[in-house]
């Protein structure tokens, strides 16, 4: 749950406000713990099947077509989307990495890290499903958890900057608002972790006695509880520390203490290895199986080996040509993860359900629909 995201939320904050901010900072957690909720009771809502795919769940609520049109675009768009902002992530960390241990040596360009960071996914591509991964996976969350730290701690050690300003950022109304609805897009994509939810969930053992969505509940309130205790100091405290000169990722502003900013730096890179696997997965599967079943390759090693390469090797080439975290945040975040992480669950929830008229289910996920325009069209025909 806590990804690289987190690193641009003081940036989102020099872009909303201290009200508005923090508004959306607790809404957000708020609205995206309840649409995560909704998401794993839906798991095994139909007694004897498990819906471990977004699109799957998105077919039963809208029919087989129809879910599937909803569905795949929006979650390849996230995934795919993910792995780009990734791939530029660990190239900008290694490129500090080495500007930090090293700052008499001669600068090499972004491209280069970009290029070495996506080379170690060309090996890691080829582990075959999500318990394969589960020792990346572990290492990147003790990650996400020690630069986040890092991240808000060092903040907090400098000070609040002595020419420090907290006004909005830009100096026209148009810009304001631009930048006010590319920060709700950072926002958005630091909190999006619902779609692969099912796939996770997919993972456990399941029984009528012992059915998934209890441990897996169990699971997603501790990742909330350790969402908060990062989100909000690194946003609060390094938005305070450095107001509206802090850069779009919070560990590139800070360069003191040295060695503590490279090791955070060094931790980023790690997390984004592992959280690159565990969005181009979902991918993988679906490459695969459209290859396999529509086009009639035959499954096997020499299948994935090309497939999972070509996928690296494009992500790869999109991050080198717009290496820009904060842009790349604020527009796949506000494009694709607002859809798939507030609005799909609640309406799913409504199509599938039906909560009584008037009740406090019905109004909570028919407010939280509305406020977005695709989804909203579907609540008439669901209406």
């Amino acid at each position: 749950m806590v990804g690289a995201g987190v690193l641009s939320l003081p940036f989102a904050m020099s872009e909303l406000g201290w009200g508005p901010g923090v508004a959306v900072l607790v809404v957000s957690w708020i609205v995206t713990l309840y649409t995560l909720w909704q998401m794993v009771e839906m798991h095994e809502m139909v007694p004897g099947k498990r819906f471990d795919r977004y699109h799957e769940l998105g077919q039963h609520a809208f029919g087989d077509k129809l879910g599937l049109w909803i569905v795949v675009p929006q979650q390849l768009v996230v995934e795919v989307g993910v792995d780009i902002v990734y791939m530029v992530t660990g190239g900008k960390s290694l490129k500090k990495f080495h500007e930090l241990v090293c700052p008499g040596c001669t600068p090499i360009r972004q491209t280069y890290f970009i290029i070495i960071f996506g080379s170690s996914h060309l090996v890691l591509s080829q582990l075959p499903n999500f318990n394969s991964i589960s020792g990346v996976s572990l290492a990147a969350a003790v990650m996400s958890l020690s630069y986040s730290t890092i991240a808000w701690g060092a903040s907090a050690d400098r000070g609040k900057q002595a020419d420090v300003e907290y006004g909005y950022r830009a100096s026209s109304t148009a810009g304001t608002v631009f930048n006010f609805l590319s920060a709700l897009g950072n926002v958005a994509f630091a909190y999006a972790g619902h779609n692969v939810v099912l796939e996770i969930q997919a993972t456990m053992p399941s029984t009528p006695e012992k059915p998934s969505k209890k441990p897996m509940w169990k699971g997603v309130i501790v990742a909330y509880v350790v969402v908060a205790l990062c989100y909000f100091p690194v946003a609060l405290v390094g938005y305070w520390a450095f107001g509206n000169g802090v850069k779009d990722n919070i560990l590139i502003t800070l360069d003191k203490p040295r060695w503590l900013i490279a090791m955070a730096n060094m931790f980023v890179v790690v997390h984004v290895i592992g959280s690159y696997q565990i969005y181009a997965m979902p991918v993988f599967d679906m490459m695969e199986t459209v290859l396999v079943k529509k086009l009639h390759f035959p499954p096997g090693l020499t299948l994935r080996l090309i497939a999972r390469t070509v996928y690296v090797a494009f992500t790869m080439f999109i991050a080198i040509t717009f290496p820009f975290f904060g842009g790349l945040l604020g527009f796949f975040g506000g494009f694709a993860f607002a859809p798939t992480t507030y609005f799909l669950p609640c309406t799913f929830w409504l199509a599938i359900y039906k909560p009584r008229r008037f009740s406090f289910s019905w109004i909570a996920n028919w407010v939280i629909t509305k406020h977005n325009l695709p989804t909203s069209s579907l609540l008439r025909v669901i209406s």
